[in-house]
Parts: C-alpha cells; structure tokens; sequence
C-alpha cells in the first residue's frame, strides 16, 4: 500500500511539474490579458446551527474520553 501511495504521489508531482516547465509565451499578444471587470458577488456561506456543532464537540469529547480510559 506504501508503495503505491508513493507511486501515485510521484506521478502526481510530475503531472504538476510538466506546465511549470513549459515555454513562455515569445509573442506580446499572447502576455497580455484583456482587462476584465468583474463584479464580486457575496454568496452567503451556510452557517452549521449551534445543536450541530454541540453534537460534533460533544461525539469528540466522548470519543476522547473512551481513548483515555483505555489508555489507562
């Protein structure tokens, strides 16, 4: 399993390598971009309600406590 985790990361290093190494661009055209505006819109992001997140922190703390005893 090793192995292959090493494999894959290594192909995917390689893959990200590839355009970096790639020729810039010799011609003015192709350096410049065109100016662009662009309004910015604000998504609002949904927000995890207060009984969620005492759930999950309460699932941890349990979680630890039963790693804890059986540590000891």
């Amino acid at each position: 399993m090793r192995r292959y985790a090493a494999g894959l990361v290594f192909a995917g290093s390689l893959t990200l390598a590839l355009p970096v190494g790639a020729a810039p661009a010799t011609d003015a055209r192709d350096r410049e971009a065109p100016a662009v505006a662009v309004q910015q819109v604000r998504v609002p992001i949904p927000r995890v309600r207060d009984e969620v997140s005492m759930v999950l922190v309460g699932t941890a703390l349990i979680a630890l406590g039963a790693a804890v005893r059986r540590a000891i």
